[in-house]
């Protein structure tokens, strides 16, 4: 508490200088109560992100739901920005419920979407999430198998056996796993085959520049390697030029994500 509000005051200080960082600061300091105030009032949606296959011909293989709230003024917020402010209360596993009952509405609407949604290891134990996820689940469109949550390294490794617990009871379900940020957390690769992952992503700090970055190439291409040897589907994150893309697909990622592909919209 002490240093957010040093932080905040040096904000205010420079904000004597540049209104626009004080603005933006004090914003921070006041999201979750803008987090709580969204979520009490319904204002938040997916946005959608489309995961193409890499062979050639190229088709959507599934989407990513991403979390936005609006503000009272109807500014989408992105999740990147409140998240981290929230993931770790009681706000974090309010923001996964609602994420995972509207990628069930998705589900039941749209029979031929396959839909991925983040989730937090603290959300796999709390009671109303997993409400949410087992009525989802009894519905007769078998939405399970049209479903995949993306967990981040950290927080698998975060409490690794109760992720492992819940993965071994989803499986018989149809619900598929994928491991975010695949090289840059926590995740030996010698603890991957405890999990039951069905694809990782890359982390978007492999993929820059790959098309002529040689640390890039070689890293990108070790993670593929393990991934297939785990026989797990690679998609490449954060894949934003043409040059990066058929790179990539010399070196037999099997999906890519990212803006050359188009960015996050509300609708499908």
């Amino acid at each position: 508490m002490e240093n957010a509000t040093l932080s905040l005051a040096q904000s205010e200080e420079q904000g004597l200088v540049d209104p626009l960082i004080y603005a933006m600061a004090s914003r921070d300091a006041d999201m979750p109560r803008l987090v709580r105030a969204a979520l009490a009032q319904g204002r938040g949606k997916l946005a959608f992100h489309p995961v193409i296959t890499a062979d050639t011909d190229t088709h959507i293989a599934f989407y990513e739901g991403l979390m936005r709230l609006s503000d009272e003024e109807g500014r989408l917020i992105p999740a990147a920005h409140f998240m981290p402010k929230v993931e770790d209360t009681e706000l974090g596993r309010e923001i996964d419920c609602l994420s995972l009952e509207l990628a069930l509405q998705h589900l039941r609407q749209n029979p031929s979407l396959r839909l991925s949604v983040n989730i937090s290891a603290r959300s796999i134990g709390d009671g109303e999430w997993r409400r949410t996820l087992d009525r989802g689940l009894m519905d007769r469109g078998n939405l399970g198998d049209r479903l995949i949550f993306e967990i981040s390294e950290t927080s698998a490794m975060l409490l690794h056996e109760n992720v492992i617990r819940f993965m071994s009871e989803m499986q018989p379900k149809g619900v598929g796993f994928a491991l975010d940020g695949f090289g840059a957390g926590l995740i030996a690769f010698r603890h991957l085959k405890t999990f039951f992952f069905d694809l990782v992503k890359i982390d978007k700090s492999f993929v820059r520049g790959i098309d002529h970055d040689a640390d890039n190439q070689v890293l990108a291409e070790a993670l593929i390697t393990v991934a297939h040897q785990f026989e797990m589907f690679a998609v490449a994150d954060g894949v934003e030029t043409a040059a990066e893309a058929a790179f990539l697909q010399k070196l037999g990622v099997d999906c890519l994500q990212g803006y050359h592909f188009g960015v996050p919209k509300l609708d499908l």
